[in-house]
């Protein structure tokens, strides 16, 4: 008895390609469903220590402020 044909590929990337191979959409944010709980709530604590841009720039031109005095002395 001949031995049976187990596999071929004949065809398929034409196929594939007839509509074009896509990929897959990108969301802006995310789904945080079924990630790792303890990288969450690490994440969620240091997103409460980050500050707000008009804070930001005014932390950093209070920083500058200091590094001029320091360097006039």
């Amino acid at each position: 008895m001949a031995k049976s044909k187990n596999h071929t590929n004949h065809n398929q990337n034409r196929k594939a390609h007839r509509n074009g191979i896509k990929k897959p959409t990108k969301f802006r944010h995310e789904s945080t469903l079924g990630m790792d709980p303890k990288f969450l709530r690490n994440q969620r604590f240091c997103k409460k220590g980050n500050l707000k841009p008009a804070k930001q720039l005014a932390r950093a031109a209070e920083r500058k402020a200091t590094r001029e005095a320091k360097a006039k002395k």
